[in-house]
């Protein structure tokens, strides 16, 4: 019994101790990245903040040219991140969850992996607990949206992406998954540079238990880096604080934020001191839309742009 408690304990030491995986692309130590998302270029927002930023994130669908979006980046001499969808352009579901960890996308998935090359982020199915993405396992009424929507099939979903883009021991770790072999006739899948960040709402919308964001939580081997979406418009300060506590030991990224409907240089200012509090945050990606005259363009708020300037210019931000 000595010699058993003993074993327990090193094992359980180990498993505490164990680091976190390498490649998950952190900004260098101390240090937080500045990053823009949406558009096809960054100039407009360099040139209003006076910062390039670091990273530059796409919205695409499964089955989208993604050497495309990978070369927009490059020019942009920015790290790609993809906000992957199972909408079209049109907003038409192309694929379910279900279909997904069925395998239905695995021959995209393996062209995926063959284009990171560099180091790339994936924040694969944001927003999943809210009903406008038709992932969302329920409906604005709380209605149950079917098997091939559910929470399960999201969750299975997920660590398939996750498995064959990482490209690391495919055919094993979809059997420890409990997934479908592979269905795209790939032998061998390099060990893509790639990090994955899971980004649900603070809170389901509908917010009901089984829409809850720990709902989704695919497991921690399958995520690289947690974090939510932030905009002045609904500020849910009490929400934040909690999801950021209930879901610990990742890096944390803002995968959107934004300024909306007012000119409000001091949500900015909050936003950042909260940052500088919560050191587990290395990544804020503002959200300028795709739309050069969308709600979110820094044009729209001239006070809000100089406090969003002043901010980045602190040593805290890496190039």
């Amino acid at each position: 019994m000595r010699f058993i408690t003993a074993a327990l304990i090193l094992i359980t030491v180990a498993f505490a101790a164990a680091p976190a995986r390498a490649d998950v692309l952190l900004p260098p130590a101390g240090k937080v990245f500045a990053g823009v998302t949406g558009g096809l270029s960054v100039d407009e927002f360099a040139s209003q903040t006076g910062r390039r930023p670091a990273v530059f994130q796409f919205f695409i669908g499964f089955g989208d040219n993604v050497d495309y979006w990978l070369a927009h980046a490059a020019t942009a001499h920015a790290r790609p991140m993809l906000h992957i969808s199972t909408v079209n352009e049109a907003q038409h579901e192309i694929v379910t969850p279900g279909q997904i960890a069925a395998g239905r996308e695995d021959r995209w998935l393996v062209q995926l992996n063959r284009a990171i090359k560099t180091p790339t982020y994936i924040r694969l199915m944001a927003e999943m607990d809210g009903h406008w993405n038709p992932y969302c396992a329920y409906g604005p009424d709380g209605r149950a949206r079917g098997s091939g929507h559910s929470t399960a099939a999201f969750r299975a979903a997920w660590r398939r992406v996750v498995i064959i883009v990482r490209g690391r021991d495919v055919a094993a770790s979809l059997r420890r998954a409990h997934l479908a072999p592979l269905r795209a006739g790939a032998t061998t899948l390099h060990p893509a540079p790639v990090a994955f960040l899971w980004v649900p709402q603070v809170a389901g919308a509908p917010d009901i238990a089984g829409n809850a964001p720990r709902a989704y939580w695919p497991g921690a081997q399958y995520v690289d880096w947690v974090g939510t979406d932030f905009y002045s418009k609904f500020p849910n300060w009490n929400g934040l604080d909690q999801f950021y506590n209930a879901f610990g030991g990742k890096p944390f990224v803002f995968g959107e934020w934004a300024l909306w409907g007012s000119d409000d240089p001091a949500f900015v200012h909050e936003l950042f001191g909260w940052m500088r509090r919560h050191a587990r945050v290395r990544m804020a990606m503002y959200n300028q839309g795709n739309n050069g005259a969308g709600p979110f363009r820094l044009k729209r708020y001239p006070r809000a742009r100089r406090a969003l300037a002043s901010e980045l210019r602190a040593p805290l931000f890496a190039a």
